[in-house]
């Protein structure tokens, strides 16, 4: 009975020492990682690149003044100095609307070779002046009438389209010392076996072994018969899928190949879009087993109010201010180029944070190892094609343990970005004390919406330049006599095709003061992309003008059915440039001329006989002011104070009335 007393009276002060025991506080646990080679090493890294392309999204940048061009160019490839990229991939330009415009084939026609058209070739060029390791990728969107034989597809006859192709990797080396690493098949659209078979046979029988074949920059389906076909496995190097949400199929593990996000991202270049990015270069990896992820696009450097605005790595949209911008894309991209090179390899031991976000580990197996890690939330887990899913991501500790060929390491340098959450202020690509490795391991506080790079690696830095000028926007008062001309280029300063191809001209017949010109060339309907309006424009300014006088003189070149227009107000660019309305002024080689308020013509507001005619120079005038419009040839009144109807403001544009031969000059734009 003594005993059960004694037991009695100590179960207060027991209960007294639970509540006390669970009144202090536990310690915050680490999740623990292992970052170990030991069981052997995980797939090659091909790198990180972008795609200028898809199309003439870098139509802009080629009109930058100096040294801003450069700076801009410093940002995206210059090693160790800004985004770094390890692989450039470039539009094979087929004559047709890919997105944001049009970008000039290197074959018009069937008897035409013209390997200076354009600006991808230039732009590959100052790559490789930066980075003489930089991998280069050619793929075509669209191809150029002929190529089908009068049918809008590019694989009937394939030794046709193989030429077509290989002349362009020919001549990229040929003209240019370019040696164009992969090619691909059709951006986003149909493959055809084959094609990509004989494709492979022609490279192979040229001596281009080493061109890898890239199949087919859509979905994951050509693995499907890849896996039941050596042949086809054979001839491509390179499953390549867009948007994969960063997972691959079980058929394209099984081809034993290369797996990369052959085009990713696509989101606004702002915070939110370097969030999308960091999880999409980790965790297409981590998900998906894709060792390249490649961004569209490169920079946005083409109008703002295009589609896809704002999509690049970084923004430049407007040379004639000479202003751009180093957009979060391009820090965030460093993280990972900066520290890392094509020929490095995953380690195994990757994966997901406990508390969300991802880490990866690459060496380049001569005893360097970088890792990086992502901490992005769901309020930056948006990228537009196609949405990840949300994300639930908090502040946690990690420890990580290093093993194998890494225990040894004594010291990691650190990188730093975190992203603006909660009007914090931001941080890019920030160097942070080193971290020191004690018994093989170390722990990091992670906060949410943060980037970590610790590495071996003792280069990086975070490149910079003077501010560049203030935003200014598109001169109110501009002319071009098209007698000037930046000689790598065949495009006119700010002129942007979105149907249709406008190339500098040369007159050899008299021609009166019209000897240099601004021509139209495509004379064929191309095998298109989208669905590209039946007739070519290209337009130029301000999307804000409303009340703006154009000028132009203008050569119709095709007797009796030719027709040529000039425009204001033009509301719509890129992929639904069909769709466009406006104030259209057309003349025709019949005398006739009309006025209308959409592009396909069908919105008539006035017509009539206006004198002009083929083979002979007319100038054109369109004025238009508040709810009127006017129009004059050669200085006099033709029509007066039509009525318009549709956009209040747009840009203003030249074309023609469908896809033929014609030529302008002495373009002139004032805006009130």
């Amino acid at each position: 009975m003594a005993v059960l007393g004694a037991l009695r009276g100590l179960v207060p002060a027991l209960a007294t020492l639970i509540i006390l025991l669970a009144l202090v506080p536990v310690p915050v646990t680490c999740a623990q990682y292992v970052l170990d080679d030991r069981g052997g090493l995980g797939r090659m890294f091909d790198g990180i690149g972008a795609v200028s392309g898809g199309g003439a999204t870098s139509r802009l940048l080629v009109n930058y003044p100096e040294p801003y061009r450069s700076q801009i160019l410093d940002y995206l490839f210059k090693p160790n100095f800004g985004a770094s990229l390890h692989i450039l991939k470039v539009e094979i330009g087929g004559d047709a609307q890919t997105t944001d415009g049009t970008e000039p084939s290197h074959m018009h026609y069937e008897d035409d070779q013209n390997f200076f058209r354009g600006y991808e070739w230039w732009l590959m060029k100052e790559a490789k002046k930066r980075n003489p390791n930089i991998k280069l990728i050619g793929l075509p969107w669209s191809f150029p009438g002929w190529i089908g034989r009068g049918k809008s597809w590019p694989y009937d006859f394939p030794d046709v389209t193989v030429h077509y192709v290989v002349s362009w990797i020919i001549g990229a080396k040929q003209y240019h010392d370019l040696d164009i690493d992969y090619v691909g098949i059709w951006n986003e659209r149909s493959f055809d076996v084959t094609y990509i078979k004989v494709l492979r046979h022609t490279l192979d029988r040229l001596g281009l072994q080493n061109v890898g074949i890239i199949g087919t920059d859509g979905d994951w389906d050509i693995a499907k018969i890849m896996v039941f076909d050596p042949y086809l496995n054979e001839a491509v190097q390179v499953i390549g899928a867009h948007y994969p949400g960063t997972y691959t199929v079980q058929d394209a593990l099984k081809t034993g190949k290369k797996l990369w996000a052959s085009e990713d991202y696509s989101t606004y270049n702002n915070e939110v879009g370097g969030g999308c990015w960091a999880r999409l270069l980790n965790q297409n990896y981590v998900n998906g087993n894709m060792t390249s992820t490649i961004s569209w696009n490169l920079v946005a450097s083409y109008y703002e109010q295009l589609p896809f605005g704002l999509e690049g790595l970084m923004t430049a949209k407007e040379p004639w201010s000479g202003n751009y911008v180093v957009s979060p894309p391009i820090w965030i991209t460093a993280h990972t180029t900066q520290f890392t090179q094509p020929g490095w390899v995953y380690l195994r031991t990757v994966g997901h944070l406990e508390k969300g976000g991802s880490y990866v580990a690459l060496t380049d197996r001569q005893g360097n190892l970088t890792i990086i890690i992502e901490t992005m939330s769901h309020n930056h887990s948006i990228c537009i094609r196609p949405p990840l899913p949300a994300f639930n991501v908090s502040a946690q500790n990690a420890t990580f343990y290093l093993g194998g060929s890494f225990d040894k390491l004594k010291t990691l340098q650190v990188w730093h970005s975190k992203l603006n959450i909660n009007s914090s202020k931001p941080v890019f690509f920030g160097k942070l004390s080193p971290v020191t490795v004690q018994n093989g391991s170390f722990t990091l506080e992670l906060g949410v919406d943060e980037v970590y790079t610790l590495t071996t690696i003792t280069t990086g830095q975070k490149g910079s330049y003077p501010d560049p000028p203030q935003s200014q926007p598109f001169p109110r008062k501009y002319k071009d006599d098209f007698n000037v001309r930046n000689p790598p280029f065949t495009e006119a300063p700010y002129f942007a095709d979105q149907s249709g191809v406008f190339e500098y001209f040369i007159n050899t017949a008299d021609l009166g003061n019209h000897t240099f010109t601004f021509r139209q060339v495509v004379n064929q309907r191309p095998i298109t992309w989208v669905n590209d309006p039946d007739q070519a424009i290209s337009f130029i300014g301000d999307f804000t003008w409303s009340n703006v006088t154009v000028t132009c003189d203008i050569y119709i070149e095709t007797p009796e059915t030719g027709g040529v227009f000039i425009a204001a107000r033009v509301d719509q660019g890129g992929s639904p440039s069909r769709l466009a309305k406006g104030i259209f002024f057309w003349v025709f080689a019949d005398g006739t001329y009309k006025v209308t308020g959409d592009l396909c013509g069908k919105i008539v507001l006035s017509k009539g006989q206006s004198g002009v005619r083929a083979e002979r120079w007319h100038t054109l005038t369109l004025i238009v002011d508040g709810i009127y419009a006017s129009g004059l040839v050669n200085g006099q009144q033709l029509w007066k104070d039509v009525i318009t109807i549709g956009p209040l403001h747009g840009w203003t544009a030249i074309g023609t009335s469908s896809f033929e031969f014609a030529q302008f000059d002495n373009f002139m734009i004032e805006a009130k």
